[in-house]
């Protein structure tokens, strides 16, 4: 009979746990939007011989009615290896996690080795990112193959909102 009244307990306690962790659940808002959101973005790779290479990125996407938003374009711009990068993986998922951060799943990029520099295929990767006062930031994020975002600054337009 302990058995049973422990077993209904820890069954009571493992669903209230799972309801206050929906109840924790964060969105990104307006939803049913679209966005654009420049700024700037500095990667490492193999390509660079793992240098930093700096440029200009312009995301592009939409929140869904969840409030999950897309990055369905990337644009890089800039002199350099910055005009080389093929995206890949998109669309990208944009989720947040907690009321200034969130994380950007499928992130990836190719670049197509020539004499001058080895290939680079980057992702796809999960990176986390933060979000405060409209500018979305990632520093130091790892993506499969070697390669690094040392930073992001990107500010979304309209401005979003993560809510709870």
């Amino acid at each position: 009979m302990k058995s049973l009244k422990t077993l209904v307990s820890l069954t009571a306690l493992t669903v209230c746990m799972g309801a206050a962790s929906m109840a924790n659940a964060y969105s990104i808002s307006p939803v049913s939007t679209s966005f654009t959101a420049p700024g700037t973005i500095s990667v490492k790779s193999p390509s660079s011989y793992q240098a930093t290479v700096n440029c200009g990125a312009t995301f592009t996407g939409n929140v869904d009615a969840t409030g999950v938003a897309k990055i369905t374009g990337v644009a890089i711009t800039g002199g350099g290896l910055c005009g080389l990068p093929k995206i890949t993986g998109l669309p990208w998922t944009l989720t947040a996690t907690a009321p200034a951060a969130g994380s950007v799943a499928n992130v990836g990029y190719t670049i197509a080795g020539s004499i001058l520099y080895p290939a680079s295929n980057c992702g796809p990767s999960t990176i986390a990112v933060g979000y405060s006062g409209g500018v979305l930031t990632a520093s130091n994020q790892a993506l499969a193959g070697s390669c690094t975002v040392v930073s992001l600054s990107v500010t979304p337009s309209p401005a979003l909102t993560i809510v709870p």
